[in-house]
């Protein structure tokens, strides 16, 4: 009994989450295409201006211009920006990517400055630590001020000693 109360509570669950999937898959399927520049701006020029295909900012670039025209003709066919980027980069290698992709070797270009920037911080702080360390210890350590006070009883004794035979 229990089962079968469980069976028909999960099938009116499945039921009523079945169109909200049918939904999303309509809406997944009709995603917009991307823009020129989205796909563009992953991309740097290789004229020598050292910036995007996007912001290339000369009008005739040789490079950027047709490269533009390229990537609207894949997105016309219905490529990705992932798939337009890896066309890119098959042809052209690592150096046609604005940013490395965070897999591999190039792990490191994206972990490193901040392995550094935290090494660095450490550093500072443990020698902030160490310096205000040294500033805070006394003139005199406490050692030698009983050592002064043991000589002052010894000094004071024998005085009191030379002053009754003295006197």
């Amino acid at each position: 009994m229990k089962r079968l109360a469980l069976f028909a509570i999960f099938a009116i669950l499945a039921a009523a989450g079945l169109p909200r999937g049918l939904a999303l898959a309509r809406t997944v399927s009709s995603a917009p295409k991307v823009s020129v520049n989205e796909v563009a701006e992953g991309l740097t020029c290789q004229c020598g201006c050292g910036l995007t295909v996007a912001n290339c900012n000369m009008p005739t670039c040789s490079f950027s211009v047709p490269v533009r025209e390229q990537i609207e003709k894949m997105i016309n066919a219905g490529l990705s920006r992932h798939q337009i980027l890896g066309l890119f980069r098959a042809k052209y290698g690592e150096k046609i990517l604005s940013a490395p992709e965070a897999h591999g070797f190039n792990a490191l270009a994206w972990v490193m400055p901040f392995a550094m920037l935290f090494i660095g911080a450490a550093g500072i702080l443990i020698a902030l630590a160490r310096w205000r360390g040294k500033q805070l210890r006394p003139a005199s350590a406490p050692e030698e001020e009983e050592t002064v006070q043991h000589y002052d009883r010894r000094l004071r004794y024998r005085l009191k000693r030379e002053i009754e035979r003295l006197g």
